[in-house]
């Protein structure tokens, strides 16, 4: 087994362009911007997010609504210099009197990428979207008590991507404040039921006002839970989130180390351990690359998967 060529990380200070879009599996950062603000559009498009997100529940006043679900079906209908405006949208949670017309309108709107439902309590507000939405990726919001406790139901219902966690809903649904160690059941949760139900790996909720160091330290905490995205609230909190959720130096020299090592003593498994270490230092160097942390040399540096090996989802 030839282990892999160095790898250097490509996104934070080389030309990578802006505005680069990821497989929704695989995404870090999932900004949510206000619909009833057009004008943030493009910026938000032009963002290092992995996902745009444009907002037509919380975000926007009720009074709003209507103005702000026409913004966003134009927004996504437009092409510039021949490249679709492509976007998520968070809608009005199933029950609400904006729901179905968010739904209707959507079904309009050229470049979907897939929609945010809002307050998701039971795997019926998922099929009943997605009856509606057929054919459309669906990450389910869990924002309640109720929602948590039905949380394994709502990862098997058809229809359900991704599971994202609504923090601030939840906290003021339980009282539960914002410490990690408070907060660590639930999340747990979301992780346990993503990997039961074969999804990607949950969403978590933003970090309000934060930025610098305080961001890091709340994306590490989604890492440790074993998270794989998390909302963002404004463009510059993307970049962080984004490597916070991306293969560490450390890991990547750790897996190249591994599999030189692996490959020195003639490649075959030597203990009980090997095929863990060997899922883990692939998951890492696959992860790496795409995310944009390429092969230095322009070697190839591919090797062979373990048997055991669920990559990242």
């Amino acid at each position: 087994m030839t282990p892999p060529a160095p790898l250097t990380p490509t996104t934070a200070d080389t030309d990578e362009p802006l505005g680069f879009r990821i497989d929704p599996v695989l995404a870090r950062s999932w900004l949510l911007v206000n619909a009833a603000q057009p004008e943030r559009f493009d910026a938000a498009a032009r963002s290092r997010a992995d996902i745009v997100v444009l907002d037509i529940e919380d975000a926007v006043a009720p009074k709003d609504k209507v103005a702000a679900r026409n913004n966003v079906v134009d927004w996504l209908s437009r092409e510039v210099d021949g490249t679709p405006n492509d976007g998520w949208v968070r809608v009005n949670g199933f029950g609400t009197q904006w729901w179905a017309d968010d739904l209707e309108a959507l079904r309009e709107a050229k470049h979907l990428g897939g929609v945010m439902l809002a307050m998701v309590e039971s795997m019926d507000h998922v099929t009943e979207t997605a009856k509606r939405l057929p054919d459309t990726l669906i990450v389910a919001l869990v924002e309640t008590a109720r929602g948590l406790e039905r949380i394994s139901e709502i990862a098997s219902a058809k229809g359900t991507f991704r599971l994202a966690f609504g923090i601030g809903d939840f906290r003021r649904d339980t009282g539960f404040g914002g410490d990690p160690t408070t907060l660590a059941y639930a999340r747990s949760r979301f992780t346990i039921a993503a990997k039961a139900a074969h999804l990607p790996g949950a969403i978590d909720g933003p970090t309000v006002g934060s930025k610098g160091l305080l961001l890091t330290e709340a994306t590490a905490v989604s890492a440790e839970f074993g998270m794989t995205g998390k909302i963002c609230l404004t463009p510059d909190q993307c970049h962080p989130v984004n490597e916070g959720l991306s293969p560490s130096p450390e890991d990547i020299r750790w897996s190249r180390e591994f599999f030189a090592d692996f490959d020195r003593d003639g490649g075959e498994i030597r203990n009980g351990s090997d095929l863990p270490r060997i899922a883990r230092a692939t998951k890492i160097l696959d992860l790496a690359r795409a995310y944009g942390i390429v092969v230095a040399d322009g070697l190839d540096g591919e090797h062979a998967p373990a048997p055991s090996d669920t990559f990242h989802y």
